[in-house]
């Protein structure tokens, strides 16, 4: 029998398993959606949309980087996948990318979260139709 450590980093755990994610680590996920980032660009970017609802401090971000490595939803950014005009950064930073299962799994939460959204309007707590 494997043990929950194993099991939860392979890469062919379905999504959905892996949710609900914290709030903290799906916003590091939408911060790597689109591009590679090393650490200090995805607390920027978690930072514009969150605060001053949820601040954040460094040492609480490369926690969840190390988490969401460990459970395969991030990775080390390789160096060719990073624009020329960041190469310099990538040499001297760690440089984070999105994971494939990251991706279905950072899908799976927003679909999750959306249905929330949808529940939450047609019972009157958010604007918009209801249904």
């Amino acid at each position: 029998m494997m043990n929950a450590f194993i099991m939860k980093s392979m890469p062919f755990r379905p999504a959905h398993e892996e949710l609900p994610l914290t709030p903290l680590d799906f916003e590091v996920l939408l911060a790597l959606a689109d591009r590679p980032l090393h650490g200090y660009a995805v607390l920027r970017e978690v930072l514009a949309r969150t605060q001053p609802v949820s601040p954040l401090r460094t040492g609480t971000l490369y926690r969840a980087l190390a988490r969401l490595e460990r459970d395969g939803l991030i990775g080390r950014a390789d160096p060719a996948d990073t624009p020329p005009d960041r190469a310099r950064e990538t040499q001297v930073r760690r440089t984070w990318r999105l994971t494939p299962h990251g991706r279905r799994t950072a899908q799976a939460e927003a679909e999750r979260l959306a249905g929330q959204v949808m529940a939450a309007r047609a019972r009157g707590l958010l604007p918009g139709p209801r249904r």
